[in-house]
C-alpha cells in the first residue's frame, strides 16, 4: 500500500488549460488555450518549453519575463504546481484555468524566475533546509556529486520515480517509524534511507519533520467548498517553514491531528472544532459561550482530503515532495473575537 501511494504521488497530475493574456496576443485571432498535463510534484516554470512554441506566432517581440496567474491572481513559481492547486482551489477546478504572460513581471509580489536554473537552485536549497533539520547539517546533499545532484533533478522533472529512489538514499535522510506504520513505511523511498536513532521499548523518540504549511483563513462561513471566495491576495495565505517535532512513545500514535496542533495551537485547542466532527451539547454549549476556537475546515495534502487521525508516520513517508517537505494546505475559519 505505501508503495502504491509513493508511486500515486509521483503519477499525480493536474489538467491546465493555459490562455495567453490579452496583453500579449500580437496576432488577430487570438490563439485558443494550450492543454497541458502538470505533474504535483513539479513546477510551472518548467513547462514554458511546453506552452512557449505554442503561443510564438502570437506573441509580439521584446525580451519575455514569464509568468502565470490564475483569475488575476500571479503564482509563486518556487511553489509546487500541486500545492498551489490544492491552496488556491477549493472546490478542485479540472482543466485549471491559468493565464499565462510573456511580459509586465509583478516583481512587486514574484521574487525573479530565470527558468529552469531559478527552479533548480530552489529545489536544491530546499533540499539542505531539509535535511539540515532532520539531521542537524547538510553534508549529504553538500557532498553529492555534480552528477547525480543532475541525475537527482532531472528525475524529478521527468517524474522518474526509479532513478529517485536509486539516488536518493545518498542523501541519508532521517525517516519515521513505529509500531503504526512499519509495514507500510519500508518500501518507501524515503524509508529507505538510514534511521538515525535505535529503537529502544518504551522510550519516547523524536524526530525533526520539515513542514512547510499554508494557511487561509476565512472571516465567514460556508456550508460547501464552491462557495469559498475567490482569493485575491497573498496576504490572505500564513505561511510557516517549521518543523514539526514527531514524538514517538510506544503504545501511542501520534497523528496528523498531533502534527498541525503543534504548528496551529490557536485553530486545535481541546475545543476546536473540525469541519465533519460531532460536538457533545457540553461541548456546543461552552463553544457558544466563548467562541475563541476556529475550525479547521479543509486539511488537503497531495490532493487528498486528510483525516487528522491519520498517523502522521504515514503521512511523512508516503507524501513527502522529492525535496523531503511535507506540503500541507489547510483552510480554516477564523476564531470569533
Amino acid at each position: 500500500m505505501a508503495k502504491e501511494a509513493v508511486k500515486y504521488v509521483w503519477e499525480g497530475a493536474i489538467p491546465l488549460q493555459i490562455h495567453l493574456h490579452k496583453s500579449d496576443v500580437a496576432s488577430h485571432p487570438a490563439p485558443p488555450p494550450a492543454l497541458v498535463l502538470a505533474t504535483r510534484i513539479g513546477y510551472l516554470p518548467l513547462l514554458i518549453p511546453l506552452i512557449k512554441p505554442y503561443f510564438k506566432d502570437s506573441l509580439p517581440p521584446g525580451e519575455d519575463s514569464i509568468w502565470f496567474d490564475y483569475k488575476g491572481f500571479p503564482l509563486k513559481w518556487y511553489i509546487p504546481t500541486g500545492v498551489l492547486f490544492d491552496l488556491l482551489c477549493a472546490e478542485p477546478e479540472r482543466p485549471w484555468n491559468l493565464t499565462i504572460h510573456f511580459r509586465g513581471y509583478p516583481s512587486n509580489i514574484l521574487i525573479p524566475c530565470e527558468g529552469e536554473d531559478s527552479v533548480k537552485w530552489n529545489f536544491v536549497n530546499s533540499l539542505k533546509e531539509a535535511q539540515y533539520i532532520i539531521n542537524g547539517n547538510c553534508k549529504n546533499v553538500m557532498n553529492m556529486s555534480q552528477s547525480d545532484q543532475e541525475d537527482l533533478w532531472t528525475s524529478v522533472m521527468n517524474g522518474d520515480l526509479d532513478a529517485y529512489t536509486r539516488l536518493s538514499p545518498k542523501l541519508k535522510m532521517g525517516t519515521v517509524e513505529d509500531e503504526f506504520s512499519r509495514k507500510t513505511s519500508l518500501s518507501s523511498p524515503q524509508s529507505q534511507q538510514v534511521v538515525p536513532e535505535t529503537e529502544v521499548a518504551g522510550q519516547v523518540k523524536t524526530a525533526r519533520i520539515p513542514v512547510r504549511l499554508y494557511v487561509r483563513s476565512l472571516n465567514k462561513d460556508f456550508e460547501n467548498l464552491e462557495d469559498v471566495p475567490v482569493i485575491d491576495t497573498w496576504d490572505d495565505i500564513s505561511y510557516l517553514n517549521r518543523p514539526v517535532e514527531f514524538l514517538r512513545e510506544e503504545g501511542k500514535c501520534f497523528t496528523l491531528r498531533d502534527a498541525i496542533k503543534s504548528l496551529l495551537p490557536e485553530f486545535m485547542g481541546d475545543r476546536a472544532q473540525t469541519s465533519g466532527e460531532e460536538r457533545s451539547i457540553d461541548d456546543t454549549e461552552e463553544a457558544d459561550g466563548s467562541r475563541e476556537m476556529g475550525e479547521i475546515k479543509l486539511v488537503r495534502i497531495q490532493g487528498i482530503e486528510m483525516k487528522l487521525e491519520v498517523p502522521f508516520s504515514w503521512v511523512v513517508n508516503n507524501l513527502m515532495n522529492p525535496e523531503f517537505y511535507l506540503h500541507i494546505s489547510v483552510l480554516v475559519k477564523a476564531p470569533q473575537r
